[in-house]
């Protein structure tokens, strides 16, 4: 498809290219559909240096834009925070993307977010975490999974950031897919539609947070909006 654009595949925190990606057969459809895919692990996770210092990543969606500006104008898939990312640049930069995926977003991308007892459980590890805190523990297991180091994730959460606004979603320009379990605990995803100008979304059934990235529906819907 020499007539379509690299797409960049963006992953969620304390995951990684490898394990969001290519783990659940993402990188295999695009190849065998012609499409080159751009290799991304967000500051802190993956093959990317490990820092623990938060002023580390003072500038993560700048990095995101050193891999993308050679390419642009890009189709882009993100999950969570890969997603909140993409979705902040392409409010500051439209013209980066010619189509944007976003998994497992909703509504909590304008809503502040307490980001340090899960910076806190990542340091001292699951075994520390109340049983209540199932979200909690999940994101300190896949840690463990993805390979990443607990600390550059801790210091992570703790970087300078801020909710997006609906003036913010409003210069998205580009189409966007979203795509939401409903069993996700970032539903419901009415005011994130609304705020951005051209937007469709897509529901999975029967699916939480953590387990939209390998759902064929998920995949399916996802690659056919980027016209593969």
């Amino acid at each position: 498809m020499a007539d379509h654009p690299p797409v960049a595949l963006v992953h969620g925190f304390a995951s990684s290219y490898a394990h969001g990606w290519e783990h659940n057969g993402w990188t295999d459809l695009l190849a065998d559909g012609g499409r080159k895919v751009l290799r991304i692990d967000l500051p802190g996770h993956g093959e990317s240096p490990a820092a623990t210092d938060p002023a580390a990543y003072a500038d993560v969606q700048g990095a995101l834009v050193d891999v993308l500006a050679p390419h642009a104008p890009v189709d882009a898939i993100g999950f969570s925070t890969g997603a909140r990312l993409l979705l902040g640049l392409a409010s500051e930069d439209p013209a980066r993307l010619r189509k944007l995926v976003v998994i497992g977003v909703g509504d909590n991308l304008l809503r502040p977010e307490d980001r340090e007892p899960l910076a806190r459980a990542l340091e001292s590890g699951a075994d520390g975490v109340a049983a209540e805190d199932i979200g909690v523990q999940l994101f300190v297991r896949l840690a463990r999974t993805a390979g990443n180091d607990p600390r550059a994730l801790a210091a992570f959460l703790r970087r300078p950031d801020r909710p997006l606004t609906e003036d913010d979603l409003a210069c998205v320009t580009c189409p966007v897919l979203v795509v939401l379990g409903d069993r996700d605990f970032s539903a419901p995803a009415d005011r994130l539609v609304r705020a951005l100008p051209d937007a469709e979304l897509v529901t999975l059934r029967n699916v939480d947070h953590f387990a939209a990235p390998r759902d064929f529906n998920c995949i399916d819907r996802s690659l056919a909006f980027i016209d593969l």
